[in-house]
């Protein structure tokens, strides 16, 4: 297929890249690869900076669905959103953390907010002021969301939180976590669930613990809710269901593309470990690095042909099914192309730092996770087979 930018893109494109190549500089310039899945905890504090930057120029919530300016931020055709996240790309700079306020909670806002919940937090965001954590998952509801214990009753106009969320990405940092919560103890299962916000600077009623992988980082957090304040329900008491699923489809269109971008960078420094190796001459793995390359443009040319569309219900499946194992699938071969040297770090090992890793074993250590977080393989089959196939439905 051909997907063709038009003048009005290139235009946006130069501006971009005219904007990006001006202000990643400085102490800026050595965040240059920082971050993202796998190094969540790499430059925090310098990447919040780097947010305020981007807020500064109107580059936070190019994809809102509201009015330019209306929050503070530009607003981008989906192909402009698609460019500055190709140029974004081209300079390597620094992961975002604050793409969780941006990409989930803000679309989400917009949908199912109230105007003074968008009018308090959606400038906060574009100006890259405040950080959002996802308080989903739990020890005993991970993939299954709905079997979640963390409850919520009514204290005056909000609620009080009490529960335990996991696997919490950028706890430690965040401001402010969206928190899925029972709030009718009453209701089972989906039923009687609300979508809260609650800030995070509550000494003595939010405990953040750090979780170590084995990677030797900590990039997860388990987060410990003993009466916290919420004092905003989105959507209206009971409905967190639905807003909770409204905001996981969003999780796909432009976000896919921007996250193939990542991948094949990925792709390439693994092409060129075996270059560099000479394991490119060996025919079984010249035959998989070009499987990955070709699965990788089929996904890409999905992702474009999709753009905009309103997808059926087991779209989102679909993506996490194809990308979660074709991820898995390329860090299994970064190992391979290595051979014996990958279970070599870079640095001889130490009492002080035991798990120093280069990129590609950070990316295979990474990857065993891809089919579990987000919704197991299972779960996403189990969708596609119910909500899709119409098959019967699976006994719980």
């Amino acid at each position: 297929m051909d997907f063709l930018f038009g003048s009005a893109d290139e235009e946006f494109r130069a501006e971009a890249r005219e904007w990006l190549t001006g202000h990643l500089v400085g102490d800026y310039a050595a965040l240059a690869g920082v971050g993202g899945p796998g190094s969540e905890h790499e430059g925090a504090r310098g990447r919040r900076e780097w947010e305020r930057e981007l807020g500064s120029g109107g580059w936070i919530g190019l994809g809102w669905e509201c009015a330019e300016g209306a929050y503070g931020n530009r607003v981008g055709s989906l192909t402009q959103q698609v460019v500055w996240a190709e140029e974004y790309a081209r300079v390597r700079a620094p992961g975002r953390v604050g793409h969780i306020g941006e990409n989930l909670l803000a679309p989400t806002l917009i949908a199912a907010g109230d105007e003074a919940q968008r009018r308090r937090f959606l400038p906060a965001i574009a100006r890259g002021e405040e950080l959002w954590c996802q308080g989903y998952s739990e020890p005993e509801a991970g993939s299954d969301l709905a079997g979640l214990r963390t409850v919520a009753v009514r204290d005056g106009g909000g609620y009080r939180v009490s529960g335990q969320k996991i696997w919490t990405s950028l706890a430690a940092e965040a401001d402010w976590c969206f928190v899925l919560a029972r709030t009718d103890p009453g209701e089972r299962r989906h039923r009687g669930l609300s979508f809260l916000l609650v800030p995070m600077d509550q000494p003595g009623r939010i405990e953040v613990r750090p979780i170590r992988q084995m990677s030797g980082t900590a990039e997860f957090n388990e987060v410990f809710f003993d009466g916290a304040r919420a004092p905003h329900v989105v959507g209206g008491e009971g409905a967190g269901w639905r807003v909770a699923m409204g905001l996981l489809a969003r999780e796909r269109g432009v976000s896919t593309l921007v996250q193939q971008i990542g991948f094949a960078a990925e792709l390439a420094a693994v092409i060129a470990a075996a270059v560099r190796g000479g394991a490119v001459r060996d025919p079984v793995l010249r035959e998989q690095l070009v499987r990955q390359w070709a699965e990788l443009r089929v996904m890409r040319w999905n992702a474009l042909r999709t753009l905009g569309a309103a997808g059926g219900a087991g779209a989102p499946s679909v993506a996490k099914l194809l990308w979660g194992g074709w991820h898995q699938r390329l860090g299994e071969l970064a190992m391979r192309v290595r051979g014996a040297a990958a279970v070599l770090g870079p640095v001889d090992w130490s009492a002080r730092a035991p798990y120093e890793l280069d990129a590609l074993q950070r990316l295979f250590l990474f990857t065993r996770a891809d089919t579990l977080y987000g919704g197991s393989d299972e779960i996403q089959r189990n969708i596609i087979a119910e909500r899709v196939l119409g098959l019967p439905r699976l006994e719980r």
